[in-house]
């Protein structure tokens, strides 16, 4: 994949993220004094501390993305070295892995 789009395509994904994140900072549920909106209050805060962990671990596979490209090592598996293939990339821009090791690395962190 070349790097220049690959670049570009990166950091629109990071400015998403980045106003994503600022959006759901932005959104907390109402403290009610109710002791029956106490768990809607803390389900919602739970959605959305979740949906903000989500973002943020996206938002570090974004980066590091880009400090590979910056380092010259974008596209080469961080884990065996191989590349990885052009189809991965295109379609996940942000993989620091080839499809055996992000499957090793994904039974791992079970």
């Amino acid at each position: 994949m070349d790097t220049a789009a690959a670049r570009t395509r990166l950091q629109e994904m990071l400015a998403d993220l980045d106003r994503s994140i600022a959006i759901l900072k932005g959104e907390s549920p109402e403290r009610e004094n109710s002791p029956s909106d106490a768990a809607a209050i803390l389900t919602d805060s739970d959605r959305v501390e979740a949906a903000l962990e989500t973002m943020r671990r996206h938002r570090a596979a974004v980066v590091g993305a880009l400090e590979r490209i910056a380092d010259g090592t974008y596209g080469q598996c961080v884990d065996c070295g191989r590349r990885v293939p052009d189809g991965r990339l295109k379609a996940r821009p942000e993989a620091a892995r080839c499809v055996a090791c992000q499957a090793r690395h994904d039974r791992a962190m079970r």
